[in-house]
């Protein structure tokens, strides 16, 4: 059985990271492939950074906060991830890691992303040689590469095998970059499994103790004028409210896993988030997207992506929430769905050899 290495980012305090490298590992292993995610970020490796785990350790064992609840949470659902024995950093890369597997994939998520300090040459594959460097649904989460870094992503870029990406913009920096015209633009992995494949990672919350909820899932802040909007259907609904990311609620610490379930099983999503979004479409759910407020770093323009993608753009709240928001029919979205599946497979075939 031949063996893929997943590079992605490993970030055990976001939901949509850990449920994107889940999608990316099983939409491999269903084509019969072995598959790893090899672990690594900045300065992960070395008696340094051992002392300081070591330290955060012991923290962890005498301070039980909800944050370490929560992040229990996540390395709890990350048993459904195949990691590699071994840790890498880019000062620390095994000189035989490019034999120990068939091919490489990086992505999803935005492995390359210039803003963020643990962007490398890991995140382009540049320890393998060029037949084995594969991108997967990546994305730079930006709109312009940074006019000091176009060199560096040109030559990098210029040596992947093949490439997808994540955006319709993603495509146009490489071709701008490399003259490349063979890029694909695939759909968020996590929309290439079935609602059915995501119940068997989905696990009921134990805070969880009403039958019709609103789920909240906001990035961003949520203004009291919106607030008081979600309430007031809530109430004309006879729905609790559950705000997954507010600090103060107790379904703040609950993991990949619980989010599945929360998503699945609302009354009504009000969010800000594009991985929320996606789950209310794959779990049949109607959902209100709301411009996202404050300083989080704005991901509008991919929530535009999906809502044109799939003739959506009706979900956006209007400044009321009125009786249709919380009517929905995905019978055009799931065919949409079944065709980028099929876009999704043909550029796994072409690139895995399965032809």
């Amino acid at each position: 059985m031949k063996k893929i290495g997943i590079l992605t980012i490993n970030d055990n305090n976001n939901y949509g990271n850990r449920l994107q490298n889940y999608a990316v590992q099983e939409t491999l292993k269903k084509r019969n492939f072995k598959v790893e995610t090899i672990n690594n970020q900045k300065d992960i490796v070395g008696i340094k950074v051992l002392n300081k785990k070591i330290k955060n350790i012991l923290k962890k064992f005498f301070q039980v906060k909800d944050s370490t609840k929560r992040y229990n949470y996540f390395i709890n659902f990350n048993k459904y991830i195949k990691f590699s024995k071994f840790s890498i950093d880019l000062n620390h890369i095994p000189t035989n890691l490019s034999n120990e597997y068939d091919c490489f994939v990086t992505g999803s998520d935005q492995v390359w992303n210039p803003n963020f300090n643990r962007m490398s040459d890991i995140d382009f594959l540049m320890f393998a040689p060029k037949e084995k460097r594969n991108s997967f649904s990546a994305s730079f989460g930006i709109s312009e590469i940074p006019e000091n870094m176009r060199e560096y992503y040109k030559n990098r870029l210029s040596q992947l095998n093949h490439i997808s990406v994540r955006e319709d913009r993603g495509k146009e920096i490489i071709k701008e970059l490399t003259e490349r015209d063979d890029i694909e633009v695939l759909v968020d992995p996590t929309m290439l499994l079935t609602a059915e494949e995501w119940d068997k990672v989905s696990k009921k919350p134990k805070q969880l103790k009403t039958n019709k909820y609103i789920l909240n899932y906001f990035l961003g802040n949520l203004s009291e004028e919106r607030k008081n909007e979600i309430n007031r259907i809530a109430k004309e609904n006879d729905c609790e409210v559950i705000n997954m990311l507010d600090k103060n609620d107790p379904f703040y610490i609950t993991g990949p896993s619980e989010f599945l379930y929360l998503e699945r099983n609302a009354f009504l999503v009000c969010t800000d988030s594009f991985h929320s979004c996606v789950f209310a479409i794959l779990y049949d759910k109607p959902f209100i997207i709301f411009e996202r407020e404050g300083n989080e770093v704005n991901m509008n323009s991919r929530i535009e992506t999906l809502l044109t993608k799939f003739k959506l753009q009706n979900r956006k709240f209007k400044g009321k929430i009125i009786e249709d928001d919380l009517k929905h029919d995905y019978t055009k979205v799931y065919e949409i769905l079944k065709k980028e599946r099929e876009k999704a497979d043909k550029f796994l075939k072409n690139f895995l050899n399965l032809n």
